[in-house]
């Protein structure tokens, strides 16, 4: 058990998982459109259209959209405005985050698109 504490790529991997499974649960007590969750559920990864500019866009690009930090902005602006779709958008962008990190797909390095903090992909 505690040698998995020492080992931070399964941590991630791991933690990924719980923030996927935990943006489904909430979503779906949320009542929010399954329909909505499938169509945005790969919208961050439009990102990678940064990588047009070069390497180091388009890993600035990637990895703003891929930090906890705008979705939970955008769930803290829903729940503060009473804008339910604005928090399912926030639960569907961190579920995309959370799948990731489960799958091993890390933020990038501006070296490669294939260099990210969990592995060489």
């Amino acid at each position: 058990m505690f040698s998995s504490l020492t080992r931070p790529k399964i941590l991630l991997h791991v933690e990924g998982g719980v923030v996927l499974a935990t943006s489904i649960t909430l979503y779906a007590r949320s009542g929010g459109n399954w329909w909505l969750f499938a169509l945005l559920l790969l919208a961050p990864d439009l990102s990678m259209l940064g990588y047009l500019g070069g390497k180091a866009i388009g890993a600035g690009a990637y990895n703003f959209i891929h930090t906890y930090l705008p979705p939970a902005a955008l769930a803290i602006y829903g729940t503060l405005a009473g804008y339910d779709l604005a928090i399912q958008m926030a639960l569907i962008w961190f579920a995309h985050i959370g799948a990731d990190r489960l799958l091993g797909y890390g933020l990038k390095y501006a070296t490669d698109f294939k260099d990210t903090h969990l592995s060489r992909v």
